[in-house]
Parts: C-alpha cells; sequence; structure tokens
C-alpha cells in the first residue's frame, strides 16, 4: 500500500466526507459543481492559480538572456518543470492536502504583479465563461520583453479516482538577446487525477504526456508517471529536447528525468553517453510573493472581495454561512444572466478578445498547432472552440481602457453596501457614484 500524503480525515468530518466520497462515484456530471466538506474546501479561486505560472520569475527571465537558441529552448523546458510544483504541488505541502477551489463566475478578476529585481511582471486574469468554465488569462514582464498567456477549462469525471481534463493551452513569447523577432512557445496542458481520496487527503498527480513546441524548430516532450502500488515515485516524469528535422524523441540533443515536485537532473544527450548539465530542486529557487490590491480597494469583480465572505466561512468551518454567501453570487449571476437576454447583449469581457486568426502572431501560432497534429497526438483539445467557448487572446486595446467599475451593472450583484450590510441582489443598478443603490 503506497504511503498516505497529507492529514487524515478529521473526526468530526468522517461522515461527510464518506457520504461527498459516495455522491463522487454515483455522479454523472461535471464534479466541479459538487460540494465537499468544510475541511476540504479551498478559500481560493481557480481564477488566481494563473498565477502559478511565474513565481519563479528568476527562470521565467532567463530564456530571454540566453543567446544560443537551443539552451533557449532548455531554459524553457527547465523552467515549465519548476512550475509543475507550485502549480500542482504546493498546495499539498502547505494545506496538508489538496483543496477544491472556489468555481469562478463569470467575469471574476485577479489581478496583481510582482516586484522584484526583475522590474514589474503583471498578471491579468479573468474568467471568460461559465458554461463552460474557462479562465483566461496573461503574465507580461515589459523589460525583459517577455509574455505568456493562455487559457484553459478544466472537466472532472470519477472512474476509480477524479480525472481531470485540462483544455486549452499556454503561449509564451520572448525575445532572444538583441533581436527584434520574438520567438513563440506553444505549451499544452497536462491531464490530472487526484490520489488518496479515500484518506481524505487529497493530492495532484499528472498523468500522459506535454509538448512545447516553438517556432525555432525545437520540441520537448515531457512523460509523466506516478507511483505504483509496488513501485515507483510520485510526481516522476522524463522528457526529451529536439529539433524538427534534425533528431527526434528517440535521438534528442537534451534530456531531463527526475521528480518534478522534488529533484531533477538536465543532461545534454540520453542513455549511458549523456552528459549531465544540472542536477535542480525546485524548493531551492527564491519565489516571487504576487502584490494584490487590499480588498477595500478592489473592484466587486475582483477575485479576493468577490469571495471574502465566502472565503471567511469555510475557514470557520460554517457551512451554512459558506451556503449562504455563495448562493448570494450564484443568484446575482442569473440576475446578470436574465437581465442580458432581455437586453439581448452579451457579456463583456474586461480584458480578453476572441482570437483574431489574420493576426501574425496567430499565423505563427496556427502552425505550432499543426507541429503539435504532425507528433500524432490524437484528440488533442488545446485548441478545441466548441469547449473553450472560443480561443481567448488578451486584448492589448480593452486593457487601455479598462477602468474601475469593469461592470457598472453588476455591482450589486457581488458587492456590499458602503456600511457593510448586504447589498440586495434583486435590482441590478448603481447610482452615480458608482455605488450600489
Amino acid at each position: 500500500m503506497p504511503e498516505v500524503e497529507g492529514a487524515a480525515v478529521p473526526a468530526q468530518s468522517k461522515g461527510s466526507w464518506s457520504s461527498f466520497l459516495k455522491s463522487i462515484a454515483s455522479f454523472n456530471g461535471d464534479l466541479s459543481s459538487l460540494t465537499a466538506p468544510a475541511f476540504i474546501l479551498s478559500t481560493q479561486s481557480l481564477v488566481e492559480f494563473s498565477a502559478y505560472w511565474t513565481e519563479n520569475t528568476s527562470l521565467w527571465i532567463a530564456p530571454t538572456q540566453e543567446p544560443d537558441e537551443a539552451k533557449r529552448a532548455l531554459l524553457v523546458m527547465k523552467w515549465l518543470l519548476n512550475t509543475l510544483k507550485q502549480q500542482y504541488c504546493s498546495r499539498s505541502e502547505k494545506l496538508g492536502s489538496e483543496k477544491k477551489p472556489l468555481n469562478p463566475f463569470l467575469g471574476e478578476l485577479f489581478l496583481g504583479s510582482w516586484d522584484d529585481e526583475f522590474g514589474k511582471t503583471s498578471l491579468v486574469s479573468e474568467q471568460v465563461s461559465h458554461h463552460p468554465p474557462v479562465t483566461a488569462y496573461t503574465i507580461t514582464n515589459e523589460k525583459y520583453r517577455i509574455q505568456l498567456q493562455g487559457y484553459n477549462a478544466q472537466k472532472a469525471s470519477f472512474s476509480r479516482t477524479i480525472h481531470v481534463k485540462q483544455i486549452g493551452h499556454a503561449l509564451l513569447t520572448l525575445y532572444p538577446p538583441g533581436s527584434d523577432v520574438p520567438e513563440t512557445y506553444l505549451i499544452t496542458l497536462p491531464a490530472l487525477h487526484i490520489e488518496s481520496l479515500i484518506y481524505g487527503a487529497p493530492f495532484v498527480e499528472l498523468g500522459k504526456f506535454i509538448h512545447i513546441v516553438s517556432s525555432t524548430g525545437y520540441i520537448s516532450k515531457i512523460d509523466f508517471a506516478g507511483r505504483g502500488w509496488v513501485s515507483g515515485k510520485k510526481n516522476s516524469f522524463t522528457a526529451q529536447l529536439w529539433k524538427d528535422g534534425h533528431g527526434s524523441e528517440k535521438n534528442p540533443l537534451y534530456t531531463a528525468d527526475g521528480q518534478w515536485s522534488d529533484t531533477f537532473t538536465l543532461k545534454q544527450g540520453e542513455g549511458k553517453k549523456a552528459k549531465e548539465i544540472e542536477t535542480f530542486s525546485p524548493s531551492n529557487i527564491k519565489l516571487s510573493r504576487i502584490n494584490v490590491a487590499p480588498i477595500e480597494e478592489q473592484d466587486v469583480f475582483e477575485s479576493r472581495k468577490a469571495w471574502a465572505n465566502v472565503a471567511r466561512s469555510i475557514e470557520k468551518g460554517d457551512m451554512d454561512a459558506t451556503s449562504h454567501f455563495k448562493s448570494r453570487i450564484e443568484n446575482a449571476q442569473r440576475a446578470l444572466r436574465k437581465k442580458e437576454q432581455e437586453e439581448k447583449r452579451e457579456w463583456q469581457r474586461v480584458f480578453f478578445s476572441q482570437a483574431d486568426s489574420s493576426h501574425t502572431a496567430e499565423v505563427i501560432f496556427q502552425g505550432l498547432v499543426q507541429k503539435i497534429s504532425g507528433l500524432g497526438v490524437n484528440s488533442w483539445e488545446g485548441v478545441a472552440p466548441e469547449k473553450t467557448a472560443g480561443v481567448w487572446r488578451y486584448d492589448e486595446h480593452k486593457a487601455k481602457t479598462a477602468t474601475k467599475p469593469f461592470h457598472p451593472e453588476g455591482l450589486i450583484a457581488l458587492g456590499e453596501n458602503s456600511d457593510g450590510t448586504s447589498a440586495p441582489i434583486s435590482r441590478i443598478s448603481t447610482n452615480q457614484s458608482g455605488v450600489p443603490s
């Protein structure tokens, strides 16, 4: 039997956890809609998860300083491998187990920045669709001329354990030293499955594989393998990097292996003749702390302000209050959708728009998509507009004109009156000062 991660189910929660597991096993829809026991709920919304991509700022910036294109591709792979610990393992280490995140509502925003020795790195994350649920994001450092953007949807199902399919992709754009010609890297997203459910101490394991495909012709493939009942280590992987037309997965320029949550080794070549370049531990990297505006200064559509009452209720273990405040948001969202339907208009996204297929960057992107297809990847859903309500890109024109309140018609939907009392949700209007009336 494999070792148990995290803490066991609290004695007072064993009944609710058992009932929750039974409901999972018999549920046929998207599991994200189920309400888990309080001790397993997160106070953090999925819209915040975009920040995990670049907390390791030094590694993210590193490829912009490397003149050799093959080594740049290797540095991109190294950065990506390092993000996995933050994206899929950090919550288990910090909180004892993986928590069920809050499901973002349409229009929810998470805005922040990292300010460190690398200058300012800005994050914009927005829930651009609710049915299906899709989060779009962009992370930019103008000083080092690098940007990451993308979007993803998640579909959860149960078969012996919880399986999460991630639909969407990430795009990294950077400028090599002294060049005004950008490089683009298309990154696919891993499949997830949740382990240790029966013990009430769930943690994330990655499955199958992902690719990084660059406009310079370099391709990386990362294969994931978890711990089995008899042997193996959790969070294990092997990786290969080669150049299209000058090698293959079986004849790579660089390789890597180890545990993405612990220690891994980068090598030149493969097999017994491989030359070790570096053994690396993600925990040794200095992480940058994201700066977010104080809640009292946030727009009511910003995540931490919108969910503040829910988060406090979860921390107290008060499920009645949690349900009450969640219902306020859900009912307000229904009121907004009804109003849009009556006025025959569509919800306006603040920072993101549908991709313009004629744009140069999108032409390059489509070429990288074709490369993914050429690798024999079947049923890849990195570009599946029907499952993500479109192909989403950061809209710089929108961003320049965006001002608070971002959605005046929705202030009552999520906010509170200035005296701290709950604002009514039956009316969707504001007075001239922008304060709910």
